[in-house]
């Protein structure tokens, strides 16, 4: 269905009509499961998100001021959004045409810009926005976007749900670094990405909270939530600031597993090379607010109190989809397959429960042999059982095959420094493990990370 818009604010000038070199950005950027996510023909650099949350947080009106560098000489480019209304764009300060197909707007600068879009060149572009932000069901059912709770909403993203609050590029290959200005109701609290950037200022019976990412963030890791938080900042040694925001029903059973925080990262950090941002920390709602948890940039979500082995596994994330973000999501393996064999690490070294056992019991369990963990078959399956329990099997292999374990963390370190803030993928990895190490896994990965059956589990 084509839903073709809306505020006309210039004359929709293209370049080619004009004689002024440059063609359209591509709406989407071919990713295996999603095609029409991202966009190309530009890099994303910084987001500054201006938010005014309604009464119940039921409403939204934002302004998105994007900055942008042309990857080539562009006539007009487009923005991820769903469902939300636009009411003006400009680019470089100049009125810019839109037009609308679904959750695609494409924007076709004045031709007094024309030349500031050309390839290598940097461009600024402001997007009003408003409307009742959407929640988004998935190919698996799961919801993202914008979820209603008892006392506000909560923004998640994994894998298309940021486009439900903010227009953008929305694709993991293109990270940028964020500031976030959110207003709400009075004795509301918006909690978001990063660190706060000066204190709340209320108003007129309005707060102000201001959020500032100075890391490469992906879209999908971009994370608000807004309602009744009881909030703690303190300073872990190095400087890192560690927040957390807790609704007050979840917050008595939350305060021990919260309380662990920095050891769970120093932990980390230990076997998998330094943490990779300045803020760390938690968001903790109540169980129901969403099916859930979620590696969300420096604090990850929780739906409800979390288990240590689960704070483990999104703390992880910090390193391994965060900091080193997949290139698309064929490759999510790379995330939740490192991120769950972190939880078989913290097992073996603090509950005396070797790797190797939780390598068997992932080994007998049928669910993992569904397909390769590095070849979901469709954009339903991107979260499901192989991706967790025969991606941490594959890197058990790479740690039985390095037969050293003070090789294989460096190997581990090696890899989130070699891809710091960066994107990697499947090939990109195997290609680190067998130079850094010097083996030829030809045939682990041909078993284990693409094979379509069960190979012995000595093999």
């Amino acid at each position: 269905m084509l839903l073709l818009a809306l505020a006309v604010l210039a004359p929709a000038c293209t370049a080619g009509a004009s004689g002024v070199g440059g063609k359209p950005g591509a709406a989407g950027v071919r990713d295996p499961y999603f095609p029409r996510l991202g966009n190309g023909g530009y890099d994303v650099t910084h987001y500054d998100l201006t938010l005014d949350v309604g009464k119940d947080a039921k409403t939204l009106r934002g302004t998105a001021r994007i900055t942008a560098r042309a990857t080539q000489d562009l006539s007009s480019f487009n923005l991820d959004l769903a469902g939300l209304k636009v009411e003006s764009a400009s680019v470089e300060g100049r009125p810019a045409a839109v037009s609308r197909a679904a959750d695609e707007l494409t924007l076709r600068p004045d031709i007094e810009v024309q030349d500031r879009l050309r390839r290598g060149r940097t461009f600024r572009t402001v997007v009003h926005y408003s409307g009742t932000p959407k929640t988004i069901t998935d190919p698996d059912g799961s919801e993202e976007g914008w979820l209603p709770t008892a006392d506000g909403a909560v923004a998640l993203g994994e894998p298309t749900g940021s486009m439900a609050w903010f227009p953008g590029n929305n694709h993991p290959s293109d990270k940028a670094t964020y500031d976030l200005s959110v207003t709400v109701p009075e004795g509301l609290t918006a909690v978001s990405n990063g660190v706060l950037a000066g204190r709340p200022a209320t108003a007129d019976g309005r707060t102000t909270y201001r959020w500032h990412t100075a890391e490469p963030m992906a879209s999908y890791l971009a994370a608000l939530a807004v309602g009744r938080f009881e909030t703690k900042t303190s300073t872990m040694t190095g400087g890192i600031t560690v927040f957390t925001a807790v609704d007050p029903e979840s917050a008595k059973a939350s305060a021990a597993t919260l309380a662990r925080v920095p050891e769970v990262v120093k932990w980390e950090a230990a076997h998998f090379g330094p943490y990779p941002f300045s803020a760390t920390g938690a968001i903790v709602e109540r169980k129901g607010d969403a099916g859930y948890a979620l590696e969300t940039q420096n604090r990850p979500f929780f739906p409800g109190p979390p288990s240590v082995g689960l704070l483990v596994h999104e703390m992880a994330h910090q390193w391994f989809g965060d900091s080193v973000t997949p290139a698309s999501w064929r490759d999510m393996w790379l995330n939740e397959g490192l991120a769950t064999y972190a939880e078989w690490l913290w097992e073996e070294e603090k509950e005396d429960t070797p790797a190797q056992e939780s390598f068997d019991e992932a080994y007998a369990d049928d669910d993992n042999w569904a397909f390769p963990p590095a070849d979901p078959p469709s954009a339903s399956n991107i979260s499901d059982p192989p991706v967790y329990g025969r991606g941490a099997m594959v890197i058990h292999k790479v740690r039985e095959a390095v037969d050293d374990d003070e090789r294989f963390f460096a190997l581990l370190a090696g890899w989130t420094k070699a891809r710091h803030h960066g994107n990697a993928t499947t090939a990109d990895f195997t290609a680190y493990v067998e130079k850094a190490t010097g083996l030829d896994l030809t045939e682990l990965w041909k078993d284990w990370l693409y094979g379509g059956s069960r190979p012995a589990a000595d093999g």
